[in-house]
């Protein structure tokens, strides 16, 4: 399962004034370290690549993000130690715990651990204006739906939504980027999202399109709540230009995971230096404004990581049973 590494790397020679452990304390740490993350124009890929960035820097190591499929394969990649820490949704990670994870079927990925809440990812729909479609009950009969990458939480559970409400559809994937100018040449008839907001891809075509943002019905919120491992969300009208009112949605919580064999007090650093100022975090991508501790608890699926569950224990209150501790 061996990727193409993206070149978004840093890298510094020498520890910075702000690492919290000296050199002495770091046995057995990594001499570098990979973030799985998700395609290019996607959240994901965005927002683990600022924190990689970050946590190299702040540590005085050599990290960078590495674009994959999505948290199915970050999944697999953080399970098998190719990646030392990814980015996951909640729904995949309880497949991948399950041995269902279309990746490796059969197999059970346990040696993932979640180190940090991240944020809500709301599912949406977009289509160009000119299209007519505001409503999902628009999208017409066959219409060319794309659901980002294979694998993806977008791909995995979105085509279910849709069949969930009665779409009949073409299903179309690839990044996010890739989708956008697909949509805006006319080969897609709409792109359902599923990614923290604001979506770059979304932003992105609102500066050289008119696009309508579809939200839910009450009833298909409902009905979608009702199938599926997913919360009410509403999308702020700020998130994007083209909304006048808050959109109707649903959501699923992301958590960033790590390796459970990596050191405990490698991981304590790293979710140091991620929870302990969100400000920075928010700087790279406003989706942040969750990534705090006391959503620590949003975390029902996968075993802490010791060094993680020790940072939220000592610095959050965070009171997680030892039976959810990786090895207690």
């Amino acid at each position: 399962m061996k990727l193409t590494r993206l070149t978004v790397l840093a890298a510094t020679t020498a520890l910075t004034a702000t690492a919290v452990f000296a050199q002495e304390d770091r046995a057995g740490w990594p001499e570098s370290f990979t973030v799985g993350t998700a395609s290019q124009g996607g959240t994901f890929f965005a927002y683990g690549s600022g924190w990689a960035n970050l946590v190299a820097e702040e540590l005085g190591l050599s990290g960078g993000a590495e674009v994959t499929g999505g948290p199915m394969q970050n999944m697999a990649l953080v399970h098998t130690g190719e990646a030392q820490f990814g980015m996951t949704t909640m729904g995949p990670a309880r497949e991948s715990l399950e041995g269902t994870n279309p990746i490796a079927p059969g197999l059970q990925m346990t040696n993932a651990c979640a180190m940090f809440p991240m944020y809500q990812t709301p599912f949406s729909v977009t289509a160009l204006a000119s299209s007519g479609i505001t409503s999902i009950a628009d999208i017409p009969d066959g219409a060319r739906i794309g659901f980002g990458p294979a694998g993806s939480t977008s791909d995995t559970y979105f085509p279910r939504m849709m069949e969930e409400l009665g779409v009949n559809f073409e299903r179309r994937n690839g990044g996010w980027s890739d989708l956008g100018g697909q949509l805006q040449d006319g080969l897609l008839d709409v792109i359902a999202f599923a990614a923290g907001v604001p979506v770059p891809a979304v932003s992105q075509l609102e500066v050289q399109t008119d696009v309508n943002i579809i939200e839910f019905t009450e009833e298909e919120q409902q009905q979608i709540i009702d199938a599926f491992p997913v919360s009410a969300f509403e999308i702020a009208a700020d998130t994007y230009t083209t909304l006048e009112a808050p959109a109707r949605s649903v959501s699923m919580w992301n958590f960033a995971i790590a390796n459970c064999d990596l050191p405990e007090s490698f991981v304590y650093a790293v979710t140091d230096v991620v929870m302990s100022d969100n400000e920075r975090m928010v700087n790279i991508h406003r989706a942040a404004t969750s990534t705090v501790p006391e959503n620590w608890d949003k975390n029902a699926v996968m075993m802490w990581h010791p060094g993680a569950a020790r940072w939220f224990e000592e610095n959050a209150g965070a009171d997680i049973p030892d039976d959810m501790i990786y090895g207690g």
